[in-house]
């Protein structure tokens, strides 16, 4: 079985050793990569032929900050999938970082087990935001009757077959589930899905998920 391949950016060198033990303790896992700021990681990025799956990412750091590197990381590198590993918890940063490109968050005072979790949901689902999060967001976002928009402002109109592969997305179904689900092709799909993130304006599925739960399109269950 073929290792998930994890990237680690943190300026904390403790930190930084405390999570390469843990990655180095799960069965399945490989730490291919470490830097100390936004410049090394992007150069050790674009030194990598075998460039990590997963880059766990700190915020504050000095230099590029985490909020402009993972624009950037969007940008140059958007096979590199990317959770936010941060001291900060509130719901509007989440949702920033979520917009910019990131495909999950976790604050640092998670578990284990949630780090596994998420590592293993975001590289199978495209993204991981934990339930209290979507919770916060969902009771921030006010009004059901809100028609939904995408980040222009721009009024979107889903057709039911949309709908219904968005809420599917939400409940972490693969597009193979999917597929299998809805007996369609992975192809028809993907379609779908590309044509969500085109009318949503979102660049990945961690953005359609909270795209979903902002417009109660699906609800998260309290």
């Amino acid at each position: 079985m073929e290792k998930i391949k994890i990237g680690l950016v943190d300026d904390q060198l403790l930190f930084r050793q405390g999570m390469a033990a843990l990655i180095g303790s799960v069965e399945g896992f490989s730490l291919v990569m470490e830097a100390d700021n936004g410049e090394n990681c992007l150069s050790r990025l674009a030194e990598l032929e075998n460039r990590p799956d997963i880059l766990l990412m700190d915020m504050e750091m000095p230099g590029i900050d985490g909020m402009q590197l993972n624009e950037i990381l969007h940008k140059r590198f958007p096979s590199v999938k990317v959770i936010v590993v941060s001291v900060h918890a509130g719901e509007r940063l989440i949702a920033r970082m979520i917009d910019e490109g990131a495909c999950g968050y976790l604050v640092k005072n998670c578990d284990k087990t949630e780090l596994v979790t998420a590592v293993n949901t975001v590289f199978s689902t495209g993204f991981y935001i934990n339930s209290s999060v979507l919770k916060a967001i969902q009771h921030s976002s006010g009004n059901r009757q809100q028609a939904p928009k995408n980040f222009m402002g721009i009024p979107v109109v889903l057709t039911a077959r949309e709908k219904e592969i968005l809420l599917l997305i939400c409940q972490e179904l693969s597009t193979p589930e999917i597929a299998d689900r809805l007996f369609l092709s992975t192809r028809t799909v993907e379609g779908h899905r590309n044509n969500l993130l085109l009318k949503t304006g979102c660049k990945n599925t961690a953005g359609l998920v909270l795209f979903a739960v902002k417009y109660h399109i699906y609800e998260v269950v309290y």
